[in-house]
């Protein structure tokens, strides 16, 4: 036969179920392999590769950094349900006007031996099929279709549904002269949640310097990739729920504040150069100051909570601002008018709250009226 100069007509990969959103370890992939040429092709061989591979690549300084780990490699020879007649040299010759269909089917590694899949800013993790015609010794085409793999994670085990907690204080200067402190003390009713899910935090504040302070929590993606022995971080915020100002020597407290968790890939453990991991970030923001940051550990599953562990879990799940038991209590008087100072750091009739480089904020003002004389506490017998 002389030199082939088409390419063939329609060559895809379709897989026995479109439907299906992912595979997990030990599924099975099937499909077929579909071939229609545009003139007459001489084929040696249509083979199929399954491939899943994790890659990193990215520049360190004046270091190139690249590594990648197999997790998937299965090849095969198709072959047709109803063969062609086998030519003298074990060829098929396939004509036009024909709708040829290899079909094919392999099983993915068993649990625990993948990783999800996963596509970031330095790194991947994908799963593909391939198929390759081969004629005359070499190749002649080739076409891929991608899969997607999630490994289940089960939000429901005793380390995943046990309460974080976390407090955390900060020493706040002003030109290297002592400006009191803030500080924050944190719970949350578990460590594992899913896709839609909320979180309810319960936090107490507390502010005893000068300045105007504002908390806020977010939900924060730590995406981690390691090459050539080398690391290499990206931090991603991808929700908030922002709470009131505090202002000087002033206290405030979050009683089941909810924070929902959005649609996000689950938390990636099992690959030695790439790590994705999150945590619920609450923090402060202290003008003219860095942030108090208190971070506590999450674990994003694909198994939602399903409502037979303990209360607490249960109730932490829950949508609601009721007062909770695990909330730290606030101080069982209020701070004396003395305490706050109203002159000493009041120097213009607009005082900045917030200090905040988030792209999503904007600076937020204080217009300072003159006030009468505060009254004094009296105590009730």
């Amino acid at each position: 036969m002389g030199v082939l100069t088409k390419k063939p007509k329609t060559f895809e990969v379709q897989f026995s179920d479109p439907n299906k959103s992912a595979y997990s370890g030990g599924d099975k992939v099937a499909g077929q392999v579909i071939v229609e040429v545009a003139e007459v092709v001489q084929v040696y061989a249509v083979k199929l590769l399954g491939i899943g591979c994790a890659r990193v690549e990215y520049n360190k300084g004046k270091m190139h950094c690249r590594d990648e780990i197999e997790y998937l490699k299965y090849e095969d020879v198709l072959h047709l349900d109803h063969q062609p007649t086998v030519d003298a040299d074990d060829s098929i010759t396939l004509r036009p006007g024909n709708r040829y269909k290899f079909m094919f089917g392999f099983e993915l590694p068993q649990a625990g031996c993948l990783v999800s899949s996963y596509v970031g800013k330095f790194g991947s993790v994908r799963y593909y099929v391939k198929a390759v015609i081969e004629k005359s010794g070499h190749q002649y085409a080739e076409c891929k279709r991608y899969f997607e793999v999630e490994e289940p994670i089960d939000i429901n085990t005793q380390e995943l549904m046990s309460p974080v907690t976390g407090a955390k204080q900060k020493k706040v200067t002003c030109m290297f002269i002592p400006d009191g402190s803030v500080s924050v003390a944190a719970r949350i009713g578990r460590k594992g949640y899913c896709e839609g899910e909320n979180i309810c935090i319960n936090a107490q504040f507390e502010n005893s310097c000068s300045r105007i302070v504002v908390p806020k929590a977010a939900i924060i993606a730590k995406h981690i990739y390691r090459a050539n022995g080398r690391t290499k971080e990206f931090h991603e915020k991808l929700t908030s729920v922002r709470g009131d100002h505090i202002i000087s020597g002033m206290c405030d407290v979050w009683q089941g504040r909810v924070l929902r968790v959005p649609k996000l890939k689950p938390t990636i453990l099992g690959c030695d150069i790439i790590h994705v991991d999150y945590c619920l970030r609450i923090y402060l923001h202290i003008p003219g100051s860095e942030k108090l940051i208190l971070d506590l550990p999450l674990v994003i599953g694909t198994i939602p909570y399903n409502g037979m562990n303990s209360r607490t879990s249960s109730m932490s799940s829950q949508d609601g601002s009721g007062t909770s038991s695990t909330c730290v209590s606030l101080p069982s008087s209020p701070p004396s008018y003395s305490e706050i100072s109203r002159v000493n750091h009041i120097d213009s009739s607009f005082i900045p709250l917030l200090d905040d480089y988030d792209k999503d904020d904007s600076p937020i003002f204080m217009r300072i009226h003159a006030l009468p004389p505060p009254p004094s506490y009296t105590e009730q017998n």
